[in-house]
């Protein structure tokens, strides 16, 4: 469009543009624009320099003193202390991550823990690491990812593996913390990894409880399902589908009264006040799941790396709607563990051979002598 001057002699409307004071007027707008052009460039060049893409604006970390209320943004769990937001705009909204702040009672090691929740998981999920770790000298952050539980659950959002993790970094360096372990189960392992990958060096070391995102399920076969069809199948969610889903997966058939606190906690959800938006992003996270993955970038991992497996773990995302061909090739957490190590630089493997999807619950005892024992050595 803007090809060469001899635009400005093309006539654009009679008797509006005559002589050649017009024509030197046009050519004049015409270098006016090109140099407006050129300080675009050069200013989008320099932005990241001076605005990087790190930046979260308008931080504020609200401490409430314990007077936050349990029911906040769809959720009504009791969680065991007292919740913290972290707001921040985000993809030019006001959005507030929740979370928990534990720290020892006595004797800390000055170190950091950052939990990362699953899919169907809240932070309070993680109470009994939290205070296996806390007993230990560490301070614990638990946060509940955004659209999830007690955050916020934006509708209109780009859901990636990278904006949670940018998020999540956000609430460290607004609470002034440059260093941490990072501990992620099922889809927060597969957000660990990413967040271990964005900002190795503040992570002292990682350790992953039966992460998702050990294989690349479309790779493999699985056919790609729109957000609108996930949304679809979300909104069908009970009690009934989701104890059925937890019982096969994540406690290998097995279930003991323990058990039913979780699946309450999230049927709750579902069917809470924030119920509407809550789904769309449940579907929104299958996305993001199945569609970034990282299997191609543990040998990039930096710290040392704990990966923790129930053997008996069958969680693929998309295995339900696969043919059964496909279907029957994923989810192998006996094979995947080993393959998995073996790429990670500094990476060691625990395995259950008896154990599900959620080690942490299943056999919890078990589970946090298999962490500690890595991480104190």
């Amino acid at each position: 469009m803007f090809d060469s001057p001899e635009v400005c002699r093309r006539p654009v409307g009679a008797g509006i543009y005559a002589g050649k004071a017009d024509v030197e007027r046009k050519r004049q707008l015409y270098h006016q624009m090109l140099l407006s052009m050129k300080v675009f460039s050069l200013l989008s060049v320099l932005a990241p320099v001076f605005f990087p893409a790190t930046t979260v604006s308008a931080q504020t970390i609200v401490d409430g003193n314990g007077t936050i209320p349990d029911d906040l943004n769809g959720s009504n769990f009791t969680y065991p202390w007292p919740i913290k937001l972290y707001k921040f705009t985000s993809q030019r909204q006001p959005l507030e991550m929740a979370f928990m702040d534990v720290r020892p009672q006595s004797a800390p090691n000055g170190k950091v823990a950052a939990l990362f929740h699953g899919k169907n998981f809240c932070a309070a999920t993680w109470e009994g690491t939290a205070r296996t770790l806390v007993s230990a000298g560490f301070r614990v952050i638990i946060p509940d990812q955004i659209g999830f539980c007690k955050s916020s659950k934006p509708e209109r959002y780009q859901f990636t593996l990278q904006q949670f993790a940018l998020n999540t970094y956000g609430l460290l360096q607004a609470l002034s913390i440059e260093n941490v372990t990072v501990i992620g189960h099922s889809m927060g392992g597969m957000l660990a990894t990413r967040y271990s990958l964005m900002y190795p060096g503040s992570v002292n070391e990682l350790a992953l409880v039966n992460p998702i995102g050990l294989e690349d399920w479309k790779a493999l076969g699985v056919p790609y399902q729109s957000i609108d069809v996930s949304w679809g199948q979300e909104a069908n969610s009970s009690y009934e589908s989701v104890r059925a889903y937890q019982q096969s997966t994540y406690y290998v058939g097995q279930w003991v009264p323990k058990y039913d606190v979780w699946v309450k906690m999230l049927v709750d959800i579902y069917k809470g006040s924030q119920s509407a938006p809550f789904i769309f992003n449940q579907a929104q996270t299958t996305d993001m799941v199945l569609t970034q993955p990282i299997v191609y970038e543990f040998g990039l991992l930096k710290p040392r790396t704990l990966l923790i497996n129930g053997k008996k773990d069958t969680t693929a995302i998309g295995k339900q709607w696969s043919p059964p061909d496909v279907a029957a090739k994923l989810g192998h957490y006996d094979v995947l563990g080993k393959g998995t190590v073996a790429k990670i630089p500094n990476g060691t493997l625990i395995e259950f051979d008896d154990l599900g999807h959620a080690p942490q619950i299943q056999d919890s005892e078990r589970f946090y002598a298999a962490l500690m024992g890595w991480l104190t050595k």
